[in-house]
């Protein structure tokens, strides 16, 4: 069995996720270089590419809303990714099929106790609402339920306690319908880091469905993709990251023919053909958001996390910008309200590293320009620099 080291594990992280040269020319190719890029909080998508690739906002906007090489789609964990178009059919056969058959189940029983209505009432609503979707041709969710008045339903949630209140139905039938995958997110209402978006008809913002090829075959396709681009890693890595059951994580990797290395932490495994050794790409340095692909690539992360979690992660294990150095993090980093890119460096780094690490945060300055980035979930690090 073939031991990989730490060393050996940065140099691959360096070289496959564009973070060390060479740098990647599109969107879609950074998405494809670690299969999906986070988008719960939209300003990640836009940095995230934009550190791996220097491509700038209306660049990455072509990408996404005009050639939509790109798009945005829940999947993995039932979080939302930007992958490229061609995985999409992928990632919805593996994950986001079996979410949108939970969710739907989850909406029906809201609406059974609340005394609205049954799943044949949920499904008209939505047959009505992708009717004006299609008259419109994009529409946000606030212009569909003047279409559609039922869209503002009110259903009473969680009754007798302190967060209790109410919420109309327009998100619950907008999500299930696009986890179904017969609608898709478009541009959003403000700038990049909005996350209010028009929504379009699949068909037309695809010109044609999304396929939905076997299930088996889609999973293993997604394991194959996650050890390309983050191999070698352990099983528990891949059944956190995909969401997927062991068995069906077990089951990929068979078919696949996975090799099994020794890694710091036990056994690992890598595609056949990839057990060789990878050579350093050389001095690296960079600037990740929060919610970098890279960073939340392993649930097993103290080989290039070190001793910095509690500094770095928020109580649900989101983790916040960080600082790179040759593929291990060794400080965090936030945008100011006047701008500033103020970080912290948790290790001493040497004044090479440390001189590099200034510029970068001043050409990240430069390129955020007048917007303001905040991020969603709030790290120990960030707010004691944003103070």
């Amino acid at each position: 069995m073939r031991r990989i080291g730490v060393a050996e594990r940065r140099a691959r992280l360096g070289r496959r996720h564009h973070l060390a040269s060479p740098r990647a020319k599109t969107v879609a190719a950074v998405a494809d270089s670690v299969v999906a890029l986070h988008s719960t909080d939209p300003a990640s998508v836009f940095l995230s590419v934009h550190a791996r690739s220097g491509l700038d906002v209306p660049a990455i906007e072509a990408e996404l809303y005009e050639r939509r090489s790109v798009v945005r789609m829940l999947g993995m964990r039932r979080t939302m990714f930007v992958v490229a178009t061609e995985l999409a059919p992928v990632v919805q056969s593996a994950c986001t099929d079996a979410i949108a058959v939970n969710l739907r189940r989850q909406y029906t029983k809201f609406l059974v106790e609340a005394g609205i209505g049954d799943g044949a009432w949920l499904a008209d609503v939505e047959e009505e609402t992708l009717r004006a979707l299609l008259a419109r041709g994009s529409a946000t969710g606030s212009q569909l339920s003047t279409d559609v008045p039922r869209l503002r339903t009110a259903v009473s949630m969680n009754e007798g306690k302190a967060y209790a209140g109410t919420q109309n139905i327009t998100t619950w039938v907008l999500l299930t319908l696009a986890a179904e995958g017969r609608i898709m997110r478009g541009r959003p209402r403000g700038s990049w880091i909005s996350s209010q978006y028009h929504w379009s008809p699949t068909a037309t913002w695809l010109t044609g469905d999304l396929d939905h090829p076997p299930r088996e075959a889609a999973q293993a396709e997604l394991v194959r993709r996650w050890l390309a681009a983050f191999g070698p890693g352990t099983v528990a890595d891949l059944r956190w990251w995909t969401g997927l059951t062991g068995a069906a994580v077990k089951h990929a990797l068979t078919k696949l023919g996975a090799v099994e290395v020794e890694l710091d932490e036990g056994s690992g495994v890598v595609l056949p053909g990839d057990e060789g050794p990878v050579r350093s790409p050389g001095p690296w340095v960079a600037l990740l958001p929060a919610l970098d692909p890279t960073a939340m690539g392993w649930s097993q992360r103290s080989w290039y996390v070190g001793g910095h979690t509690a500094a770095l992660f928020d109580r649900s294990g989101n983790i916040g910008p960080t600082v790179w150095s040759d593929g291990r993090i060794v400080g965090g980093w936030v945008q100011r309200a006047d701008g500033e890119i103020a970080y912290r460096l948790l290790e001493d780094v040497g004044l090479d590293i440390a001189s590099e690490v200034d510029r970068a945060a001043e050409r990240l300055r430069a390129w955020i320009g007048p917007v303001r980035v905040t991020s969603r979930f709030r790290t120990p690090l960030e707010r004691e620099l944003s103070a």
